[in-house]
C-alpha cells in the first residue's frame, strides 16, 4: 500500500472495517449469487449520473496497490482493479436494507462503518466477497472485495474521490 496523508487517520477505520469483516464472516449479506467480479453497469439517470461520471474522472490508477484492470463492459459507471477484481459501480439502486418496505428493511442496522468521512454499508455476498455502498450521498456507490480479501485499503483510496464528486444528503 503506497503512503498516503490520508492513512493514519484511517487506522482504527480500517481495524473497525476489520473487525466488522471478522464479525460478518458467518453471515450472509445477500441471497444471490454474483461475484466480485460482477461488472453490470447501473443505469443511473439525471444527477446521479453527472455525479458517478465526475466520480470516475477522480478514480485512482491504482487501488490498494492493484492496477486498474479492464474486466466487465465499458461503461461510465463501473471500474476494477486486479484480478480477481476489486470492482466498484456508481449509481447503484438503494440497498434493501436501507429500503423501506423490503423484507430486508433494517433502519437500524449495526452493519456500517466510516473510513476517512464516507459512511458505508458492509454487506457479506454468499459468494464469500463483501459488499460496501455508500449511505448519506446524493448517489450510491458499491465496492466489492473479492472473497478471501481482508485488507480494505480500498475503501481508503477510494474516500477521497466520493467526497469531492459525490455530495452528502444532508
Amino acid at each position: 500500500m503506497s503512503a498516503s496523508p490520508h492513512r493514519p487517520p484511517a487506522v482504527a477505520a480500517v481495524a473497525a472495517v476489520c473487525a466488522a469483516l471478522l464479525a460478518l464472516a458467518g453471515c450472509s449479506g445477500d441471497g444471490g449469487g454474483g461475484g466480485a467480479g460482477d461488472l453490470a453497469a447501473p443505469t443511473p439517470s439525471g444527477r446521479e449520473a453527472e455525479l458517478c461520471r465526475a466520480l470516475r474522472g477522480e478514480l485512482p490508477g491504482t487501488v490498494n496497490g492493484l492496477a486498474r484492470s479492464s474486466a466487465g463492459p465499458a461503461s461510465d459507471f463501473t471500474a476494477a482493479w486486479g484480478e480477481p477484481p476489486v470492482v466498484l459501480r456508481c449509481g447503484v439502486p438503494r440497498p434493501a436494507v436501507l429500503t423501506p418496505g423490503t423484507a430486508q428493511y433494517n433502519p437500524t442496522t449495526d452493519d456500517g462503518v466510516e473510513v476517512n468521512g464516507v459512511g458505508w454499508l458492509l454487506e457479506r455476498r454468499s459468494d464469500g466477497s463483501f459488499r460496501f455502498t455508500t449511505v448519506g450521498r446524493k448517489a450510491f456507490v458499491e465496492v466489492t472485495l473479492p472473497k478471501g480479501t481482508t485488507e480494505i485499503g480500498a475503501l481508503t483510496d477510494f474516500a477521497e474521490p466520493i467526497k469531492r464528486t459525490v455530495p452528502t444528503e444532508l
